[in-house]
């Protein structure tokens, strides 16, 4: 697995658990049940986006240091 695959990885899974675990905190505190799909697709939905964006503002970074 390449170093990109494993960052893309982590950014998936620490900006979608992030995200979901502090939308079911603020459920929870206004009296909603935690609800586990819920947080499932906020997780997935999100931490794709974020993926996606660190990939791709990766990917551009690493293309104009060469061309420097």
């Amino acid at each position: 697995m390449t170093s990109i695959t494993k960052k893309t990885i982590i950014t998936f899974l620490i900006s979608g658990l992030t995200y979901a675990g502090l939308g079911a905190g603020f459920d929870y505190s206004d009296g909603i049940g935690f609800s586990f799909w819920k947080f499932i697709i906020k997780a997935s939905v999100f931490g794709l986006l974020m993926a996606l964006m660190f990939r791709y503002n990766f990917k551009k970074n690493d293309s104009t240091k060469d061309n420097k």
